[in-house]
């Protein structure tokens, strides 16, 4: 992707380097207290204190306090020039999907909010409870916040042979597109009808959405490109290639030998890079409905 000279977002929280642990729970206070203090956490349950001898107990007091008064580490993080790197890319895929989709909406003659971009490592505390990075980049509507850590696209990398700036930035976009679904109403309707199904419709519906994401993500891609002329020859392909490597047939097999179908709730490979491509193939927001049609059919 060409970026060069973009502006950056300012609408991002770096919380990178701070504990993302519960703000005043026992257990968050316990392990801060435990990861600053370089404590054996796991030697301790083994039997072996030695872990133990000469911790600062003044130290553990002032991290209790931090803790306690929603502060992180007191421990200085120092980000590699790599991933400065990709917090700047972030903040500029961030900055595109801002002045895509205020455009967008006020088409439809409505007003864009944008969605807080939130940096983390490790761990992180968000309004729809806690995660680490794990969990992968998620979007969270009680506080409608995109929330990433950096790291996962190194991980994207070396497990799934999924790379590229583009790539990269599908992963954000997608989940801005969850923002859009909230800002829409189609995220709360979508929510509300789960909790009244079975576990498999729910996960039929949790599909719809998230193609539905993947889809946004691409209406975005084209815009943008339309904007700014940001795509380079082979930027889409490797979005694509992106797409197949979450999907959810392909990750079960990965990681069980076998894939079922009755599980799935982010879609297959097939269907995730089918409505990321029509997205970005025709830049039209009215084209991404897939609640209405038959679920076979997506």
């Amino acid at each position: 992707m060409k970026l060069s000279g973009r502006r950056e977002s300012t609408n991002v929280d770096d919380r990178r380097g701070k504990s993302g642990l519960v703000k005043g729970g026992i257990i968050g206070i316990i392990m801060a207290v435990v990861a600053a203090l370089g404590i054996n956490f796991s030697g301790i349950l083994k039997g072996d204190f030695s872990s133990l001898q000469n911790v600062d107990l003044s130290k553990a007091k002032e991290v209790i306090e931090n803790v306690r008064n929603g502060g992180g580490s007191t421990t200085e993080y120092k980000p590699t020039a790599q991933e400065q790197e990709l917090a700047k890319f972030a903040k500029q895929v961030l900055a595109g999907t801002e002045d895509v989709w205020t455009a967008i909406f006020k088409k439809m003659g409505k007003t864009y909010k944008a969605p807080k971009l939130v940096l983390f490592t490790g761990s992180v505390q968000s309004g729809c409870g806690g995660a680490t990075s794990q969990t992968g980049p998620f979007y969270c509507s009680a506080d409608q916040s995109v929330y990433l850590d950096l790291s996962f696209f190194s991980e994207m990398k070396k497990t799934l042979g999924a790379d590229g700036d583009f790539a990269y930035a599908y992963v954000i976009a997608h989940e801005v597109g969850h923002h859009v679904q909230y800002l829409l109403g189609d995220l709360q309707r979508a929510h509300n009808r789960m909790s009244q199904v079975s576990q498999k419709e729910s996960n039929q519906i949790s599909v719809r959405l998230e193609l539905q994401a993947d889809f946004y993500a691409g209406v975005w891609a084209y815009n943008d490109n339309q904007m700014f002329k940001s795509l380079e020859e082979g930027d889409i392909e490797k979005g694509l290639n992106c797409a197949s490597k979450i999907g959810d047939d392909y990750l079960q097999k990965k990681g069980q030998g076998y894939a079922a179908p009755e599980t799935f709730n982010h879609g297959t490979s097939a269907q995730r890079s089918k409505w990321l491509k029509y997205g970005a193939s025709t830049g039209d927001i009215t084209k991404g409905d897939t609640f209405s049609p038959a679920y076979s059919a997506l």
